[in-house]
């Protein structure tokens, strides 16, 4: 942050009456909404912080952190006394009188944008820090952040930084703001398809390993005749012998390799277990490649989504975070598992998951399929809860973006899972439903 930056950012700051509501909406970014209308972001990364505005957004997750509700309680509707930039530094304090407050105290917000140091502290009228975005020790820094210490100043520093007078604000701030998303969001793009890609590359391998069903069926029978031959010579093999000469049912000479460390009489269920393996595997491989192409497929369709999402928050939805899809140690062994404002979705990635999701669903969850057509099943866990209408179309979106290859209007029909009714396999009847319009984007029809 420049110095001018911060100057102006506090000017205009001063124009406001009160803050409305203070919260975290990303790991390093803070959003202060003024006299309710007018929303600013302060993204407190180290060594890249810097400050935008934007119109309010909802968090993706929510933050419960004893920094984050002192900030809400604090802050949230609290009257602004002052907004200043202490000692000329690249510091933006807020002074501020709770609502909550029966006497007539006063808070501070320190916002410090200094590089690796760089920190949000709430801190009251006797310079004590309550609470902190980051806290320092003394290992770290000699200005140690931890609630209850004095919160001591950063020490004088000259600056020779060009000064510019930036007319408005708020259109430089929208301005750095498309600038940074537009950077942000190409960067978040390339790392996601990458990561995106390596599964559908992974998923080709698999496909390209299956064994091939002709070939299967011929070791089928290769391994049973095998066992039938020996069964007929088996007189002849001595406990060391590697291979068996013999003449096959057809009275040609054949070479039998044996295999080591099997007793004499049991060569022969040896190789019609063989023969056994082949056969379940021949029969049984079409269904292990519907799998692995109906995989491959959904991952593709991800891939198209994210080439066509506009926000940062979109591609964090697509493809989280490992550490957000993992969060409290749970797993989805059939299906994809997302988390939309800490609700729970599940998503199917073919009709085998979707059966199995229809059997894990409970009874209150919202279930959802696009309307007229196969798509993956969507299951939102409810816990018995009024669902916010962002999280019914963020998971009708998850379901089209997931399901369908060409861009379009689609109808996404969602109800609770009780009203279902199974059929047969992934097939249902369904009643008392809802229907949402969803609108996929694109340039093309892909092929």
């Amino acid at each position: 942050m420049k110095l001018y930056e911060l100057k102006a950012i506090a000017k205009r700051l001063n124009t406001f009456s009160f803050i409305s509501r203070a919260r975290r909406i990303e790991d390093n970014t803070i959003e202060l909404n003024f006299d309710k209308n007018h929303s600013y972001f302060f993204n407190m990364t180290r060594g890249h912080s810097f400050v935008y505005k934007a119109p309010s957004q909802r968090p993706l997750q929510g933050y419960n952190a004893p920094f984050d509700n002192l900030l809400h309680s604090l802050l949230s509707a609290s009257k602004i006394i002052d907004i200043t930039v202490p000692h000329d530094d690249r510091i933006l304090r807020l002074c501020l009188a709770p609502k909550s407050s029966y006497k007539d105290k006063i808070i501070y917000l320190q916002l410090e944008f200094t590089g690796k140091n760089t920190n949000a502290i709430l801190i009251d009228d006797n310079e004590v820090i309550i609470e902190a975005l980051r806290h320092i020790d003394a290992d770290s820094s000699f200005r140690v952040i931890r609630p209850g210490v004095e919160l001591l100043s950063i020490p004088a520093h000259e600056r020779k930084e060009e000064t510019i007078e930036i007319a408005d604000i708020d259109s430089y701030l929208l301005d750095k703001h498309t600038d940074i998303q537009a950077k942000r969001l190409l960067e978040m793009k390339k790392q996601k398809i990458s990561l995106t890609a390596k599964k559908v590359k992974r998923l080709s391998t698999l496909l390209n390993k299956l064994p091939n069903q002709a070939k299967l069926e011929a070791d089928e029978a290769k391994h049973k005749e095998y066992g039938n031959i020996i069964l007929a010579n088996l007189y002849q093999i001595k406990p060391y012998d590697t291979k068996l000469k013999a003449y096959d049912f057809n009275g040609e000479e054949i070479t039998i390799n044996l295999p080591k460390n099997i007793k004499v009489n049991r060569i022969s269920d040896y190789f019609f277990n063989l023969s056994k393996r082949a056969k379940n595997k021949a029969k049984n491989i079409h269904i292990e490649k519907e799998n692995l192409e109906s995989k491959k497929s959904f991952y593709e369709n991800i891939i198209y989504a994210l080439e066509q999402a506009k926000e940062p928050h979109e591609l964090e939805l697509l493809a989280p975070k490992r550490a957000k899809s993992q969060r409290k140690k749970e797993k989805l062994r059939d299906g994809e598992l997302f988390w939309i404002e800490d609700y729970k979705v599940f998503v199917g990635r073919n009709s085998n998951e979707n059966q199995k999701l229809l059997h894990l669903a409970r009874a209150n969850d919202i279930w959802m399929h696009i309307q007229g057509i196969p798509s993956s099943h969507v299951i939102i866990r409810t816990d018995k809860q009024n669902l916010p209408d962002s999280v019914i179309h963020s998971a009708a979106k998850l379901c089209v973006d997931f399901s369908v290859k060409n861009p379009g209007d689609y109808q996404v029909d969602y109800t609770k899972r009780k009203f279902v009714k199974v059929q047969e396999g992934s097939n249902v009847l369904y009643n008392k439903y809802d229907t949402i319009s969803v609108t996929k984007e694109g340039v093309e029809i892909r092929e």
